[in-house]
C-alpha cells in the first residue's frame, strides 16, 4: 500500500474507509477511475489520498467543494504524518497556498483553474474530487474536464469522485461506467428528536429568518445541553443566523452552563475557523452553516441541533438578478447534518420541524447548474472547445434558460461568436480568472482608469466577502487602501495580485477620481444595473435593465448632489421573492456623462397606442431610463396605421365614436348576416376587428392623433362591408322605416349587434294599427316584426307579431280598459273596419 498511509495502529488511521482501499487501487490500476462511496465520517477524505500517493505518478490533488473544508482536510492529512501543512501535505485556494510534495488539497474552482490554464496538468498522478454529491457547479465541471484530460491528453491520470451518497449512477455513467468501490462505516445509533416550535413560523421574504425561530433554536439547545453529553452542532441557514444564535446563547447564559459558544462560518479568518474545528478544554457548542453538512468533520460532536433551513443564491435569468432565497432543507441535506452527531459515537439529533413537515421536503438539493448564473459556466466550456457543455460528461445539462441568457450576456461582450465559439477576447476574459463582467471591466476599465486600479475595483467585486455590510462602494474601496480590515484588505491584495498574473495590457493610473474610477469599473462590469433615481433623493431607482431598484433608507448612497438625479452603478443587486423592485446591496455614485459613456445610449422613435391614445414620439434611452423625449412633429404614416390597427385592435371597438346612425347601421347589417348567411358580412366585435383593414382601414391612413379616431365616419366605414350586388336589396332586407296603416314610416329598432337573433320592434299605437291584419315580416319573409301596441300616452299595452290574434283575443279588454280614460280617442268595436288614425276623435269643446 501507498508509503504514506500511516499504520493501522495510528490514531485516527484506523477508519472504515481503510478496508475498501486495496479495492479502490486495484480499480485504478485495472481502469484507471473510479468512484468511491463512503459514509460520512468513514475516512475517505483522508486515508484515500494518502492510499493514492504511492499509486500516482506524480503528485495527489484533491479537490474540495469548500475553502473551509480544503484547509482542514489539508491541515488533518498532515496531522496523521505527524506534519503541518507545506510539508508532504499542502492546500492551495484562491489568495492563500502552502506547497505540498506528494498531496495538494485544493477548492475545485482552483482545480478548474489549473485544467483551463494547463489541461495536461503536469506533476499530477491523479485527481480526487470529493464530495461530489453536494452538486456544486465546479466540482461537476472540473469533473468533466477530467474524464476528457484523461481520454486525450493524459491516459495515465488517475481520477477518483468520492461520493457519501448511494445514488452514483449519474456519477459512473459520467465516468464511463467506472467501477464502484463501496466503503461501509462504524454504524452508531442515531436518535432523531422532532422538536417543532409550538406554533408554526412561516418562512419571510427577503430571505429573512423569523426572529422567534432563532429563540427556539436557542432553547432547543439548552435543552440538548442538558439531556446529551458532548459538544453540540447547531445549523442556520446563514452568517447572520450564526451570530444572531451565538449572541442569544452567550448573552443567556452559554458561561453560566459552562460551554464555549463558536461561530463557524465560511467567510471568517483562518484562526477563527481552527478554533472552532478544534476541540477545546470546555464543552462547545459550535454554530454554523452548510459548510458542515457533509465536507467537514467538527471533533467532539454527539448532538446535532438543526433549524431546518439553507440559504442559496436562485438567478431570475429575464433580469440578470440573484437572490439569496431561504428555504427548507432537503431530505438529503437533514440527513446528513443529522449524520454528524453520531460520527464518533451515539448521537443524537433534535430536529426543529415536525415529523409530518419532513414527509413534505424535497428528497434532494437541486444542483447548483439548475439554479445559478451560467455566464462564467458557459465561458469556461466555450474556452474549453465545448460549447454550451456539448460532448462533455456533466452529470445535468444546463438549463435552457440559463444556457440562452449566458450566451446572450457573452455575445454581447463579445466573448463568444453567433455560433458559441470563443472570440480573441473570449479567451483572454476566461484567462483573467473571475465571472466574465468583471473580466470585461478588467480589460475595458484598464484604459480608462489604469490597470491597477481596474483591478483592485475588480478585486472588491469578486469576493463577497470583501464588500462589507454597507452599500457605498468607494467607502469600501478605501477602507481596503487604508488596510482599517488587516484581513480583508490582505486578501483583497491577494486577489489583486492573482488578477495582474491574469494578464492583459498595462495601462497607467489615470487622473479620474476615486468616486468616478469605481463607478466606471462596476458599470463597465453592470451597464444593465445602470440606475437612475425616480426623483431627486429618492430611495428608488430604475435600472437600465428595467427593474426597479431601491436603496436602504439610511443609506450614505441616498441624495441628489447639488439637486440632480444621482445616478448609481449597481454592483450588487437582488430581487426576493414575491417583491417587484430589487434592493440596492452595493453600488458607486455615477453622473450622466459615465452612464452615457458606457450605455450605450440609443434613439428611438416611437409610435404607439398606449393607454387609449396614440402616441408619437422621439426617445434617447440608455436601456429602459429615458434621457431626453420630445414629440415627432412628422411621425410616419405607416408607422401610425399600424399602431392605431394595434391599438384599436387591444383596445376594442370602444374607442371608436359610435354614433346612433353608425350603431343602426351595424345592428342592420348583423341581422342580415344572421337570417340570410353569405354574403351578408358578420359585424360582431371579432368580426369587425379580425378585417379591421377592409372597413376602417381608408380612415386609418388620416389618423395622426387619438382625436382623429373620434372624427370617423363609422356609418361610411361600414358600407363599405355591405356585399355587391345584394347591397342594392339592403334597404328591403332590413329597412330603417316600415309603412304603416295611417300612411306613413315609422322607425325600426334593431337589436345591437351582438344579440341578431331577437327580432327587430315597430312601436306605434293602437289606433295607428287600426284595419292592418297581417303583422310585418322582414329578410324576403324569414324574420317577423315585433309590434309594440302603445297606450294614446305612449305605454306599451300589447306587444305581439301575430296581429290577428291581438285584434280577435287582446284588443276587446284594452279597449275595455282604456276608452274610459282616453274619450277623445277612437275605441270601435272592429278595429279591421276602422280608419287608421294618429288624431283624436272630435274636437275640444
Amino acid at each position: 500500500m501507498a508509503d504514506l498511509l500511516p499504520p493501522q495502529s495510528t490514531p485516527g488511521a484506523d477508519l472504515p474507509v481503510r478496508e475498501a482501499l486495496p479495492g479502490l487501487v486495484a480499480a485504478l490500476r485495472a481502469r484507471g477511475r473510479a468512484v468511491l462511496v463512503a459514509p460520512p465520517g468513514s475516512g475517505k477524505t483522508t486515508l484515500a489520498p494518502l492510499a493514492l500517493a504511492d499509486v500516482a505518478a506524480g503528485t495527489v490533488l484533491v479537490a474540495e467543494p469548500r475553502r473551509l473544508a480544503t484547509r482542514a482536510a489539508a491541515v488533518r492529512l498532515a496531522h496523521l504524518l505527524g506534519e503541518r501543512p507545506g510539508g508532504r501535505v499542502g492546500y492551495a485556494m484562491r489568495g492563500e497556498r502552502r506547497p505540498g510534495s506528494r498531496i495538494e488539497v485544493v477548492t475545485t474552482g482552483l482545480l478548474l483553474a489549473r485544467l483551463q490554464r494547463d489541461p495536461e496538468l503536469p506533476g499530477v498522478g491523479a485527481v480526487v474530487l470529493d464530495e461530489v454529491h453536494e452538486r456544486h457547479l465546479d466540482a461537476d465541471l472540473a469533473l468533466a474536464f477530467a474524464v476528457d484530460v484523461q481520454a486525450t491528453l493524459r491516459p495515465d491520470l488517475l481520477l477518483v469522485a468520492t461520493s457519501a451518497t448511494p445514488d452514483t449512477e449519474r456519477l459512473v455513467a459520467a465516468l464511463d461506467d467506472a467501477p464502484v468501490v463501496r466503503a461501509s462505516a462504524v454504524t452508531w445509533p442515531l436518535e432523531v428528536v422532532w422538536a417543532p416550535p409550538a406554533s408554526p413560523l412561516p418562512l419571510l421574504v427577503d430571505a429573512r429568518v423569523d426572529p422567534r425561530l432563532l429563540q427556539h433554536v436557542v432553547e432547543v439547545v439548552r435543552r440538548a445541553l442538558g439531556e446529551v453529553e458532548g459538544d453540540v452542532l447547531v445549523f442556520v441557514p446563514g452568517e447572520a443566523e450564526v451570530h444572531g444564535v451565538v449572541r442569544r446563547l452567550s448573552g443567556s447564559g452559554g458561561r453560566g452552563l459552562g460551554v464555549d459558544v463558536l461561530p463557524l462560518y465560511g467567510r471568517q479568518a483562518a484562526a477563527e475557523q481552527d478554533l472552532a474545528l478544534r476541540m477545546g478544554a470546555r464543552r462547545r457548542v459550535v454554530v454554523t452553516t452548510s459548510v458542515a453538512e457533509s465536507s467537514l468533520t467538527v471533533p467532539g460532536v454527539r448532538t446535532v441541533v438543526d433549524a431546518g433551513l439553507a440559504r442559496a443564491p436562485r438567478t431570475d435569468h429575464r433580469r440578470g438578478l440573484a437572490a439569496l432565497v431561504t428555504g427548507r432543507v432537503s431530505q438529503a441535506s437533514a440527513t446528513q447534518r443529522a449524520g454528524r452527531a453520531a460520527r464518533e459515537g451515539p448521537g443524537r439529533a433534535y430536529r426543529c420541524w415536525s415529523a409530518a413537515e419532513h414527509t413534505h421536503l424535497e428528497p434532494f438539493t437541486p444542483p447548483e447548474i439548475a439554479i445559478t448564473d451560467l455566464a462564467g459556466f458557459a465561458l469556461t466550456v466555450a474556452a474549453w472547445g465545448a460549447p454550451g457543455g456539448r460532448g462533455l460528461a456533466l452529470l445535468d445539462p444546463p438549463p435552457a434558460a440559463g444556457m440562452d441568457a449566458a450566451t446572450t450576456l457573452l455575445t454581447g461582450l463579445g466573448a463568444v461568436d453567433a455560433a458559441g465559439r470563443v472570440t480573441a477576447r473570449g479567451t483572454a476574459m476566461a484567462e483573467v480568472g473571475v465571472h466574465p463582467r468583471l473580466a470585461r471591466a478588467v480589460l475595458d476599465g484598464a484604459p480608462r482608469v489604469g490597470s491597477q486600479r481596474a483591478r483592485e475595483v475588480v478585486a472588491l467585486l469578486s469576493d463577497d466577502g470583501l464588500a462589507g455590510r454597507e452599500d457605498d462602494l468607494v467607502a469600501r474601496y478605501r477602507a481596503l487602501r487604508r488596510g482599517e480590515d488587516r484581513a480583508a484588505a490582505a486578501r483583497w491584495r491577494d486577489e489583486v495580485a492573482r488578477l495582474r498574473r491574469g494578464g492583459g495590457a498595462e495601462h497607467p493610473r489615470t487622473g479620474l477620481s476615486d468616486e468616478v474610477a469605481v463607478g466606471l469599473v462596476v458599470a463597465l462590469a453592470h451597464p444593465d444595473r445602470l440606475a437612475r433615481a425616480r426623483s431627486a433623493g429618492s430611495v428608488d431607482h430604475l435600472m437600465a435593465g428595467g427593474t426597479g431598484a431601491v436603496l436602504d433608507v439610511g443609506s450614505a448612497l441616498r441624495g441628489a448632489a447639488g439637486g440632480d438625479v444621482r445616478w448609481l452603478a449597481v454592483a450588487v443587486a437582488d430581487r426576493p421573492v414575491g417583491r417587484a423592485d430589487a434592493r440596492i446591496r452595493s453600488a458607486a455614485p455615477v453622473d450622466e456623462a459615465v452612464a452615457r459613456e458606457v450605455g450605450p445610449v440609443r434613439t428611438v422613435e416611437e409610435v404607439l397606442w398606449s393607454d387609449g391614445a396614440l402616441v408619437t414620439r422621439r426617445r434617447e434611452l440608455l436601456g429602459a431610463i429615458v434621457l431626453r423625449e420630445t414629440p415627432l412633429a412628422h411621425p410616419d404614416p405607416v408607422a401610425v396605421v399600424e399602431a392605431v390597427r394595434s391599438g384599436v385592435t387591444r383596445s376594442g371597438l370602444g374607442v371608436l365614436r359610435w354614433t346612433p346612425a353608425a350603431e343602426q347601421l351595424r345592428a342592420r347589417m348583423a341581422f342580415c348576416h344572421h337570417h340570410l348567411g353569405p354574403p351578408w358580412p358578420g359585424v360582431s366585435d371579432s368580426a369587425l376587428l379580425a378585417g379591421l383593414d377592409a372597413w376602417l382601414g381608408p380612415d386609418l391612413v388620416r389618423v395622426r392623433r387619438s382625436a382623429d379616431l373620434g372624427r370617423i365616419d363609422l356609418t361610411a366605414a361600414l358600407r363599405r362591408l355591405l356585399p355587391w350586388p345584394a347591397a342594392t336589396r339592403f334597404d328591403a332586407l332590413a329597412p330603417e322605416r316600415l309603412p304603416v296603416p295611417t300612411g306613413s314610416t315609422a322607425a325600426l329598432t334593431y337589436s345591437p349587434a351582438d344579440a341578431p337573433a331577437e327580432p327587430p320592434v315597430l312601436a306605434l299605437k293602437v289606433q295607428e294599427a287600426f284595419g292592418w291584419t297581417g303583422s310585418p315580416r322582414l329578410a324576403d319573409g324569414r324574420a317577423p316584426v315585433v309590434l309594440h301596441l302603445l297606450s294614446p300616452a305612449g305605454r306599451p299595452v300589447a306587444v305581439t307579431s301575430d296581429l290577428a290574434s291581438f285584434w280577435a283575443q287582446g284588443y276587446p279588454q284594452v279597449r275595455a280598459d282604456l276608452r274610459g280614460r282616453y274619450p277623445r280617442h277612437p275605441w270601435p268595436e272592429d278595429p279591421l273596419t276602422a280608419t287608421p288614425t294618429r288624431r283624436v276623435s272630435h274636437p275640444r269643446r
